[in-house]
């Protein structure tokens, strides 16, 4: 094939541009460098004095963080797809047949995030951002979870029982290091249940249970802007009314918070009253007692507010195809906390686009 040449090269650029290339967008308008004083703390690396390779830009490798959040890539997948996308090397900010990270440098570096605990600070860091150039969490905020699916694990029964009571892989396998080390035993099993719809005659339908295995995502997001405030990770069978303090804010300039049913208890009425927070967390049926109109009424109304969230669920799952591959809860933690980063900034995209255009 016939090399196009420097200017073929920078002409091609230019049609990416004018197509309305959306990385080059967010590279725009997402501070990148802003995470870089985070990313070298966390990383610590040496002043290169002892000799050695350097190590790749920090801030690059994180945004190969970020485009593999948004697009479900493996590190192997992404070790190819650097090189072969002129967008991907252009936004990375790589020279074309200049040296690109392989799978294991992208693992690696990955590795020394989680180790360091730095998403959740990456992610303070970036809610910061949005706050100060005017994106304030506004009009109450919206709880969820979702189930993030990972992996089935094939165990005895007593295998199981060793792991439900905390024992670690190593304990599980102590003669078996190589199983034990595929083995997940932070992520646990729970029923989801699919409700069923009213039949055409009235009579109620039988809910579906549906057994699934990962983790959990928790999150509260601003009713106005839809933007994740805040997020815990936890295995999933945890429940999701037990993780209400640890997502709801005390930033947001309303003191409305929506939920369904699984957050409604007393000690979270107590709770959100005692921090001035007003319930719009939807009502159980009265134990024994049909529904009444009135509550179906307005458990509708709150839900037509509370539905947002599930618009970011949606988003991660379908369009960025969230799914556990790592191993152990805090490799989850950093894949899930990454797809709610990557989140947030196709977020604020979509909202500079919109007041962009009127």
């Amino acid at each position: 094939m016939k090399q196009a040449g420097l200017f073929g090269l920078s002409d091609h650029l230019k049609r990416l541009s004018a197509n309305g290339d959306p990385l080059e967008a967010l590279g725009r308008i997402v501070d990148f460098e802003g995470f870089r004083v985070i990313l070298d703390n966390a990383l610590a690396y040496s002043d290169g004095s002892k000799g050695g390779r350097p190590p790749y830009d920090c801030v690059s490798m994180f945004k190969i963080l970020i485009l593999a959040a948004q697009n479900n890539v493996a590190d192997a997948r992404m070790e190819y797809l650097i090189r072969d996308r002129l967008s991907w090397l252009r936004f990375l900010g790589f020279d074309l047949g200049a040296p690109t990270p392989d799978a294991n440098t992208i693992r690696l570096f990955r590795e020394k995030l989680t180790d360091a605990g730095t998403l959740q600070v990456l992610f303070d860091a970036f809610d910061h951002r949005l706050r100060t150039n005017g994106y304030l969490a506004m009009g109450g905020q919206i709880v969820d979870a979702t189930l993030i699916a990972a992996p089935k694990q094939r165990n005895t029964l007593d295998e199981r029982d060793a792991i439900k009571v905390g024992k670690t892989a190593q304990e599980v396998w102590p003669d078996q290091p190589a199983k034990a080390a595929q083995k997940d035993t932070d992520a646990r099993w729970t029923v989801k249940f699919a409700k069923a719809r009213m039949a055409a005659n009235g009579k109620p339908q039988i809910d579906i249970a549906i057994p699934s295995f990962g983790y959990k995502n928790h999150i509260a997001i601003d009713q106005r802007f839809g933007f994740i405030r805040k997020a815990v990770v936890t295995h999933g069978a945890r429940h999701d009314g037990s993780q209400l303090r640890e997502v709801v804010t005390t930033n947001n300039t309303a003191s409305d918070v929506w939920g369904d049913t699984a957050y409604r208890s007393k000690t979270n009425e107590a709770w959100l009253a005692a921090h001035g927070r007003v319930s719009r967390i939807h009502r159980k049926k009265p134990k024994g007692k049909p529904r009444s109109e009135a509550l179906r009424a307005a458990n509708r109304t709150k839900s037509k507010i509370r539905a947002r969230v599930e618009h970011v669920f949606a988003q991660q799952k379908a369009h960025m195809g969230l799914f556990i591959r790592t191993i152990g809860i805090k490799r989850a933690e950093t894949k899930i906390m990454l797809a709610n980063l990557a989140y947030n900034m196709q977020r604020l995209l979509f909202h500079e686009r919109r007041a962009a255009t009127g």
